[in-house]
């Protein structure tokens, strides 16, 4: 890229086939269309106007005293979206595109949403959460045998389960076992044994002496607090324990001292399911001082790669989140409209008519006695409003018996569409299965037991839209950010526009084909182009996959 004043650039643009171009209206047609060929502001001799060209051949002003042309005042390189984001990020994972999609938990992020990324060199990180054991077993071989002996890249999610420590050390078995290199780390507040375990494992050093890593972690954080904990060493009281069971070897203790315990850490904004609803601008600006913070005490943390998440559903939202500084960017809501997502066509019709404002917090099933909110779809369903009046009884009232029998009799018909005396009573005969223990509390604390009971509705709501189960759309608790509002926005009266045609892989490559449009049409208004607000409107279109 080349600018500067026009008496202070000796160069000189002439047209070959296409004229230049001096009416603004036509240059956003005009750069869509030559989004990777160079173009040049040029300046009329004579009016001193600017203008557009394209093609052309540029000469030096003393070599061609006497050939028609114009003055070049700056010229820009074509961009392709395979320039967005961190180079070494893409280097490191070997991937094309610094594109991640999230594992949206209970296999929304399916194996084949994750496939499909994959295969465009995107990352796609399956979502674990919630799945039972022998399925996510199941599920990983598959990706192994897909794409791993393809030396593609993919990843998996482990989710903080505070009451299930010894579920966390077996999906953290299963991954090693399949050898899964990636795992997106969520809702972790502070560091566990089973993170530090999979972060260590296989630490070793190249022959040049540096640390080199089989696993990385991908922290997704909200919080600069919890950020910390991922951007400094493993604790070595933590790592020590796991070398005195044997979970760890004194190698790789050693060189968990000398790098970060993440080197991708995921800023998440305000998104769908569980969030803070923080701005992306103050968070990802804060967390990277905490980023240089951090970089004197332990050097490798200035490798630390940021990624951003959140409310991206736009090419104008990721190419603003590129301009951040965001070494990646990572979507989830919107990827839950597209045909490879494990939720019913029900839900992504759902989807895909709603509207920014169309969300809302609503209490969440997994900690909803601490008053944990969740972000969700509001258009077409009533569980965000349903499971706010949930928790609002929990806190009102210290047993289901207090509640009076007309508001009783109200949740039996709209909400359990059952007595409740029956829901306690299959609520009770589960548990004993599975957490007598939760049984035994209930009996000694009746408020535990309201809180039980109004969790056999806020959990199985989040699997109706999975399963597609028609008598419940109205209770369907598809968690949402104000993105999917956006991206159906821009999708409007395009192909895109259709739930049929979106796939992963039209999705992702014309959300970054218009980042990287947006990208150098800001660039081109930079360097004193008059670009008119409709220019930087970039239209979705079929785009080839390979």
């Amino acid at each position: 890229m080349i600018s500067g004043r026009s008496s202070d650039v000796n160069l000189w643009w002439k047209p070959s086939n296409i004229p230049p171009l001096w009416e603004t209206e036509a240059w956003g047609q005009a750069l869509q269309e030559n989004m990777r060929s160079p173009v040049y502001i040029i300046v009329d001799p004579a009016s001193q106007r600017l203008g557009l060209g394209l093609g052309g051949h540029l000469l030096a002003r003393s070599a061609a005293p006497n050939t028609p042309g114009f003055l070049v005042r700056a010229a820009v390189p074509g961009l392709y979206p395979e320039q967005l984001g961190s180079e070494a990020f893409k280097q490191t994972h070997g991937l094309r595109f610094a594109y991640v999609g999230g594992s949206m938990a209970l296999g929304i992020a399916s194996p084949q949403l994750a496939i499909a990324l994959a295969r465009i060199g995107a990352l796609g990180f399956y979502g674990s959460a919630g799945v039972s054991l022998n399925k996510l077993a199941a599920t990983l071989e598959h990706l192994q045998n897909t794409l791993s002996c393809n030396g593609i890249p993919w990843g998996a999610n482990l989710i903080h389960s505070p009451n299930s420590p010894h579920w966390e050390d077996q999906v953290v078995d299963l991954f090693l076992k399949y050898r899964v290199s990636r795992v997106e780390a969520s809702a972790f507040m502070d560091l566990q044994p089973s993170l530090v375990r999979y972060a260590c494992s296989g630490l070793q050093r190249d022959g040049a002496g540096h640390v080199v890593r089989q696993n990385y972690l991908f922290a997704k954080v909200s919080r600069p607090e919890v950020a910390r904990h991922f951007m400094r060493p493993a604790p070595e009281a933590m790592v020590q324990g796991l070398v005195d069971s044997g979970q760890l070897t004194a190698q790789e203790a050693k060189c968990s001292r000398e790098i970060p315990l993440a080197e991708d850490i995921t800023i998440e904004s305000d998104s769908g399911g569980h969030t803070d609803n923080r701005p992306l601008t103050a968070l990802f600006s804060q967390l990277t001082e905490l980023r240089t913070e951090l970089s004197h005490a332990c050097p490798p943390a200035a490798r630390i790669r940021l990624g951003a998440a959140g409310g991206l559903g736009t090419p104008q939202a990721l190419a603003a989140a590129f301009s951040l500084g965001a070494d990646y960017v990572l979507l989830g809501s919107v990827h839950q409209a597209t045909l490879e997502a494990g939720i019913s066509q029900q839900a992504k019709q759902m989807l895909a008519q709603a509207e920014v404002a169309d969300v809302s917090m609503t209490a969440a099933a997994d900690m909803f006695e601490q008053g944990v909110k969740v972000q969700v779809l509001t258009r077409g369903t009533l569980m965000a409003r349903r499971g706010n009046q949930l928790y609002e009884l929990y806190k009102a009232y210290a047993a289901i018996e207090d509640i009076p029998a007309a508001l009783r009799k109200r949740l039996e018909k709209d909400i359990f569409r059952d007595t409740l005396d029956r829901v306690w009573a299959r609520t009770r005969s589960r548990a004993l299965k599975r957490t007598p223990h939760e049984v035994a509390r209930a009996e000694r604390d009746p408020k535990h037991k309201m809180a039980m009971i109004f969790l056999s509705y806020l959990g199985p709501s989040s699997r109706w839209p999975i399963e597609g189960v028609g008598d419940r759309q109205i209770d369907y608790q598809i968690w949402c950010s104000p993105a999917m509002g956006a991206f159906n926005a821009w999708t409007r009266h395009s192909f895109l526009e259709a739930s049929h045609n979106r796939t992963a892989g039209q999705v992702a490559l014309n959300l970054l084909e218009g980042a990287a449009y947006v990208t150098r049409t800001q660039q081109l208004r930079l360097l004193g182009l008059p670009l008119a607000g409709h220019a930087f409107d970039y239209r979705p279109q079929p785009l080839l996959l390979a």
